[in-house]
């Protein structure tokens, strides 16, 4: 059997996704339908091996059955997808679903323990029972005729994340919460440049596309030798990212739930972990964050400066650079412009990352690159191999590139092009001088400036504009107004002519 496309796979998945769309939030929504996507594809999965096994042993069920327990997961009696929709017109047709998803998480415990956190019985949710069963019975329908077993292991995660980010463009601002857009993880993981047998770590996860994807710059270069950590506060994108890793064949990934800042669970001899990676698409000036009850943090990540109550991008910036390893460890984030000059204890904390010389690169972004907001955002490197001891302990400059007026255009959203994002990781990578476009800033032009990281301050975008002849142009306009006069006359005769006027 032809192995479906991956355009194939997006369409149909989106397809049945979108015909059995309700009443019911997309942002909610989603949760329902992925997870649905996640059981069928476990379903098709154990229908495709029970049936190789089937060739192979004949009718020996009892053999078949040992084989199928040391499968990558156990599909209970009675609990796949095509047992349920045998039952789609019962009357509690989201309890029974209900009840085959917590056996399903029952007997794979340790992978999956959780993993179906929604509920296809709420009626607070989905409504009264007439509206609930029938996105039930639609969503059964539509996910029916779509063999997951049929599509690769890349093709299939990458319909997930496809899934996922519709969803986000559908979701408007509660996107933010799980998704961010893939032209900015791609860019992010290819600077971040992972290398074979790293642990790359996402303190705020999401729903885990930024890890996959600084995974795949790995297996780009021939090799699956790496492990990918995460953490995410919201219990429902907690879940989508454990789909996301299982679906993409990264069963070992360690993804855990809780608040990154409050309560790290990434620990090992209870210290923190440390990593060769750090990358992060992180809530923007988050508000509230726990500034008071970490005044004496026992992992003591504030050491350069308490950020502010109401905005806590500073607070993930230090948490990143103390989980990356000394002297070799990046880290590699995405920030809104206020973290490059917003002041008070913001700017202490910035002066002593610069005076540190772990401050590699400041990269500026287009606006309009998030559904979530029209803000122009930025990229900060900080590479800690710049440390004493470190292989780049000689570097001593920034480098800005300004790459906010290079991208693709789009009615609601802008975004990057394959080109875009090679032009400013070439630039990175190199450290290139380019006019108008990257600036090498020493350490006494950033001091000079306050330590202020504006990127204007160091890259000259300024464009002359070109000299007007203010008597050339009035002549023309006088030429230009006879002209018209003459037109508007011969005009009235027309119209006589033809008896209009």
């Amino acid at each position: 059997m032809a192995k479906v496309t991956q355009e194939e796979l997006n369409k149909k998945l989106w397809g049945a996704a979108d015909s059995a769309r309700g009443v019911v939030d997309a942002g909610v929504f989603k949760d329902y339908v992925l997870a649905l996507l996640f059981y069928k594809y476990m379903s098709d999965m154990h229908k495709a091996e029970r049936e190789k096994l089937k060739d192979k042993y004949g009718e020996n069920e009892e053999r078949i059955k040992m084989r199928l327990q040391n499968a990558r997961f156990v599909m209970p009696d009675g609990a796949s997808f095509y047992d349920v929709i045998a039952q789609k017109n019962a009357d509690n047709i989201g309890e029974i679903l209900n009840k085959a998803l917590r056996s399903i998480e029952d007997a794979n415990e340790e992978k999956l323990k959780g993993i179906f956190t929604i509920d296809f019985n709420s009626q607070s949710v989905l409504g009264a029972t007439d509206q609930r069963n029938k996105m039930i019975r639609d969503l059964l329908d539509d996910f029916k005729d779509i063999d997951l077993a049929e599509a690769d292991d890349d093709i299939l995660g990458n319909a997930y994340m496809f899934m996922i980010e519709r969803f986000g463009s559908e979701a408007g601002k509660k996107a933010g919460e799980f998704f961010s857009p893939r032209v900015l993880c791609e860019l992010v993981a290819k600077i971040a440049s992972p290398k074979v047998g790293d642990r790359i770590c996402d303190p705020a996860c999401g729903s885990g596309s930024l890890l996959l994807l600084a995974g795949e710059e790995i297996e780009k270069q021939g090799s699956k030798n790496y492990a990918l950590y995460g953490q995410e506060k919201t219990g429902s994108t907690y879940n989508l990212a454990r789909m996301n890793m299982f679906l993409h064949g990264k069963d070992s990934a360690r993804i855990e739930w809780g608040d990154t800042l409050n309560n790290p669970l990434l620990l090992e001899d209870d210290r923190l972990m440390t990593f060769d990676i750090v990358v992060a698409n992180p809530p923007f000036s988050l508000d509230k964050w726990g500034d008071k009850s970490l005044e004496n943090d026992k992992y003591n990540r504030f050491w350069r400066g308490m950020p502010p109550a109401s905005k806590g991008d500073y607070a993930f910036i230090s948490h990143m650079i103390e989980t990356a390893k000394a002297k070799e460890g990046r880290v590699v984030v995405i920030v809104p412009h206020g973290v490059l000059f917003r002041g008070s204890s913001e700017g202490k904390i910035r002066e002593a990352l610069i005076k540190e010389n772990i401050l590699d690169a400041v990269i500026g972004l287009p606006a309009g690159l998030f559904q979530t907001t029209g803000i122009p955002v930025a990229i900060l490197v900080f590479d800690r191999s710049r440390e004493p001891g470190g292989t780049n302990e000689n570097r001593k400059d920034v480098l800005f590139i300004d790459a906010s007026r290079e991208f693709v255009s789009g009615k609601n959203q802008n975004t990057l092009s394959s080109e875009h994002i090679s032009k400013i990781v070439e630039t990175y990578k190199k450290r290139s001088e380019i006019e108008k476009y990257s600036h090498l800033a020493t350490f006494n032009e950033i001091k000079e400036n306050d330590f202020n990281l504006n990127i204007p301050r160091y890259v000259d975008t300024f464009e002359e504009e070109p000299e007007i002849d203010i008597a050339a142009t009035q002549k023309r306009i006088s030429e230009l107004e006879q002209e018209l006069a003459k037109t508007q006359a011969q005009m009235q005769e027309y119209l006589k002519e033809l008896g209009l006027k």
